[in-house]
């Protein structure tokens, strides 16, 4: 059946509580035995299919590269606005985004009811067609970089850390083809010239009182657009994830450790039996104070050319599709119109039915504390708070 056709059912809620699992990958990272692997490749799959997230350790990414991507982020987001602003590109998903330029729940479809906009500042940059010499690739499916100039070193730092991203994530789509018995290589033809995007985000509102309501967001609702995201963030209360039981629950990485979620394209190679799992930013709020939240989101979406078509091995008993197959280009292109352009996604039908599901249960502002919650999620309705007077968050980047 077409997703656009009827919303589906939603899951029940599950009977233990919600959680993010750890797992350590340092077996596919470093070349372990092929048990441990396979060990690695169950808790994946099981991560997966419960979650949607995970967090995962002995990624391998040195200490050094990651000083050099938060000097980068700290010295670009602290210049001028007018000068941030010059770094702006009109048609392609690359260099600043302002605050509120971008509503990420249009993504799905879903407009905010306060019509606001979301409330976080971003840079990107990313893989080029000039990165795939021969294969007559356009830019317009991928874009060309601009690079600040008024920060010393922020090419080569971020350039560093794309890098290091990257193989994190190449290495995840090999556990990712163990976990349900794919060929080691099988997505090596639909990754081999990815549309990749390092998107670097700051979350800060303006110095002195701020009156905020359960409408103001961080970054709105929405799913990943391709097949896997890795991110660095902050030990900072603001993301959230919502669970099967259709509740926003706080999540935090533990010390050292990245998270993973899954994409809208894995999604369909699995007919939702993996879940790209719906998540949101709130604005970072400490002991009554807001605080800043920085967080590094590596997107590796597939190539541009590739068809994403449900795998048969799990199609439903009755051979049904949740989704038909579709060319990532088309898919990215849908879901950045909605995003960038504030055109509603009226194909993102199953998500947009998990948000309006969470709207009703009354927890679409509070959310719910998880194992790994952070310190205190944003409160319900309104609160007058004091940016910078709270306790500042644990920062993920080392020093």
């Amino acid at each position: 059946m077409s997703p656009s056709a009827t919303e589906p059912p939603l899951p029940a809620g599950p009977s233990v509580p919600f959680e993010v699992p750890v797992i350590d990958i340092r077996s596919y990272v470093d070349g372990g035995v092929a048990s441990e692997r396979a060990r690695v490749a169950g808790e994946m799959d099981d991560a997966c299919a419960r979650v949607g997230f995970v967090q995962i350790l002995g990624h391998g990414i040195p200490d050094e590269t990651l000083r050099g991507l938060s000097a980068a982020v700290d010295g670009f987001f602290g210049l001028p606005p007018e000068t941030k602003k010059s770094y702006r590109v009109t048609g392609a998903n690359r260099g600043y985004s302002p605050p509120r330029s971008e509503s990420l729940s249009l993504s799905l479809g879903v407009e905010s009811a306060g019509r606001m906009n979301d409330y976080f500042e971003a840079f990107n940059i990313g893989t080029e067609a000039r990165s795939f010499p021969g294969l007559g690739l356009s830019e317009d499916d991928y874009g060309l970089n601009v690079w600040p100039t008024q920060v010393d070193g922020f090419e080569p730092a971020v350039l560093g850390y794309f890098a290091e991203a990257g193989r994190v994530a190449r290495t995840l789509t090999r556990i990712f083809a163990d976990a349900p018995g794919e060929p080691s290589g099988f997505f090596e033809p639909l990754t081999d010239h990815s549309i990749d995007v390092l998107r670097m985000n700051s979350y800060a509102l303006p110095e002195g009182p701020v009156s905020l309501d359960g409408d103001l967001t961080g970054m709105g609702e929405h799913t990943d657009f391709g097949l896997v995201t890795v991110l660095w963030a902050d030990q900072v209360a603001g993301l959230q994830v919502l669970g099967t039981d259709r509740a926003w629950h706080d999540v935090s990485p533990v010390d050292g450790a990245l998270l993973v979620n899954l994409g809208d394209l894995t999604a369909r190679l699995t007919n939702d039996r993996w879940m790209s799992t719906l998540h949101r930013v709130k604005p970072p709020i400490v002991d009554g104070g807001i605080v800043r939240r920085r967080s590094a989101a590596y997107f590796h979406d597939g190539n541009a050319d590739a068809v994403i078509a449900t795998l048969p091995s799990h199609l439903d008993a009755d051979g049904e599709l949740a989704y038909e197959p579709i060319l990532v280009r088309d898919h990215i292109k849908a879901k950045l119109a909605g995003s960038r352009q504030g055109k509603a996604n009226t194909a993102a039908v199953r998500e947009a039915a998990r948000v309006r599901a969470a709207a009703v249960r009354g927890t679409g502002a509070a959310g719910r504390r998880s194992g790994q919650a952070g310190e205190g999620g944003p409160a319900a309705g309104s609160a007058s708070v004091t940016p910078g007077r709270g306790r500042r968050g644990s920062p993920r980047w080392p020093r």
